[in-house]
């Protein structure tokens, strides 16, 4: 009896820098949650340099680097999956984003080290680690504003 046999063949190959790799995603979640696409990328860039298998030290999975509690908290069933990681810590920002009252100095700081640390502290913790996450996303928010200007004037 004979085997039906596929084949293909590849013509070509379009690589799609890690920068851009997740678009879709992110302008799907911004639409969704009223979230800025650039805060969205450079949360991204900054937690897992767009690499959707990341795991931390800490246990933070996937593009967002969502904890497996905040991930299941989100609704993510598989943090590896692409679009569900940008979903649920999209979805994880914009609650902190309205817990903040749109402040994202405090979202970011709670982003990285917790609601629990910003309620201490007042604001941004005193953590090396935070002040820079804070400090390096809102650069990148601001240098991906500068570009989209520039390439729109």
């Amino acid at each position: 009896m004979p085997v039906p046999v596929v084949s293909t063949t590849v013509e070509s190959v379009v690589p799609v820098p890690p920068e851009q790799a997740y678009d879709e995603f992110i302008r799907e979640a911004s639409i969704q949650y009223g979230v800025d696409a650039a805060l969205i990328r450079s949360v991204m860039q900054t937690e897992s340099a767009f690499d959707a298998l990341a795991v931390s030290r800490a246990g933070a999975l996937g593009l967002m680097q969502l904890m497996p509690e905040v991930a299941a908290e989100m609704g993510v069933e598989d943090p590896f999956d692409p679009r569900q990681n940008v979903m649920g810590g999209v979805k994880y920002l914009r609650r902190l984003l309205d817990l903040y009252r749109g402040n994202v100095r405090l979202a970011l700081a709670s982003y990285n080290a917790g609601a629990g640390n910003v309620t201490q502290y007042g604001g941004v913790p005193p953590f090396p680690e935070t002040r820079k996450y804070v400090k390096d996303v809102t650069r990148l928010v601001a240098s991906s504003r500068r570009e989209h200007r520039e390439q729109h004037d």
